[in-house]
C-alpha cells in the first residue's frame, strides 16, 4: 500500500496552514480508507464534499460575476460549470498532487484511485470544505481565487471559439452528466440546393431546432437554440 504524502506539504501548496489537523485528514480520507479503520466511526470526506461543492460554486460566481461584468448570465453559467465539473477539479487536483495526499483503501488503492478523475475531483471539494469549516468563508475564498483564477480566465477566453455544440454538449455534461443527441427531421430540394432540418434531443425530448444547407450547419443552428433555451 502507497503512503500518502505529508499533508504538511499540502498546506505550503494551498497556502492555507490548518488551525484544526484533524479536518484536513477528514477531507482526505475516502470512504474506502475509513471503512477499514478499526474504529468504525472513523470519519471520511464525503460531507465535507457535499459542503465544499456549495462553497466553491458560490466563490467562482461571484469571482465569474465580478471579472466579466460585459457577459450575459448565459455566459457566466457556461464558464462556471466549466470550472466547478468533475473534469475542472481533477485538473486542478492533479496540478497540486493532491492524489498523493489522499488516505486510500487497499482495493482503491489497487485500482489505481490517486489518479481517479471523479476521486481527485470530491477529494478536491471536500478539502475546500475543510478549508471553510477551519478558517471561514474569506480564506476558502483566497484559497479557492488562488488556485482556479486561471481556469476562470480560460475558460473566459474559450467563449468565442468554441461552436455550439461542443458548447451545448460541454453544460449538459457538467450540469446533467449526459450529452445530446441530434435527429434529421427532413431534408428538402433539389441535391444542388438541399435544405436540412435537425432536432436536438436531451432525455427523450427536443430542446431545439435548426435549418441549413448541411447537416453540420443545421446541427449548429440547433445547438444554438437550445443555448438559448437553457439561457445561454
Amino acid at each position: 500500500m502507497v503512503e500518502a504524502k505529508s499533508a504538511a506539504l499540502l498546506e505550503k501548496t494551498i497556502h492555507y496552514e490548518f488551525a484544526d489537523k484533524s479536518l484536513l485528514q477528514e477531507a482526505l480520507s475516502h470512504k474506502s480508507f475509513s471503512n477499514e479503520q478499526n474504529d468504525r466511526s472513523a470519519p471520511d470526506n464525503e460531507r465535507l464534499e457535499f459542503l465544499g461543492d456549495a462553497v466553491l460554486g458560490l466563490v467562482v460566481s461571484h469571482y465569474v460575476f465580478r471579472s466579466f461584468g460585459q457577459f450575459p448570465e448565459g455566459e457566466l453559467t457556461r464558464i462556471r460549470s466549466e470550472v466547478v465539473s468533475e473534469k475542472g477539479l481533477f485538473s486542478i487536483g492533479k496540478a497540486i498532487g493532491l492524489g498523493d495526499y489522499m488516505h486510500l483503501g487497499k482495493g482503491e488503492e489497487r485500482s489505481g484511485g490517486r489518479r481517479k478523475s471523479s476521486l481527485l475531483a470530491n477529494t478536491m471539494e471536500a478539502l475546500l470544505g475543510a478549508v471553510f469549516c477551519d478558517g471561514g468563508f474569506e480564506c476558502v475564498k483566497q484559497v479557492i481565487e488562488s488556485l482556479f483564477s486561471e481556469s476562470i480566465k480560460n475558460a473566459a477566453r474559450r467563449k468565442a471559439g468554441v461552436d455550439y455544440k461542443t458548447r451545448l454538449q460541454e453544460r449538459l455534461q457538467a450540469q446533467f452528466g449526459e450529452v445530446p443527441n441530434y435527429v434529421l427531421v427532413r431534408s428538402e430540394g433539389p441535391p444542388h440546393q438541399r435544405s436540412y432540418t435537425v432536432e436536438v434531443h436531451f432525455r427523450g425530448a427536443s430542446i431545439g431546432q435548426g435549418q441549413g444547407h448541411s447537416k453540420k450547419s443545421a446541427e449548429q443552428a440547433a445547438a444554438r437554440q437550445a443555448l438559448e433555451h437553457f439561457g445561454g
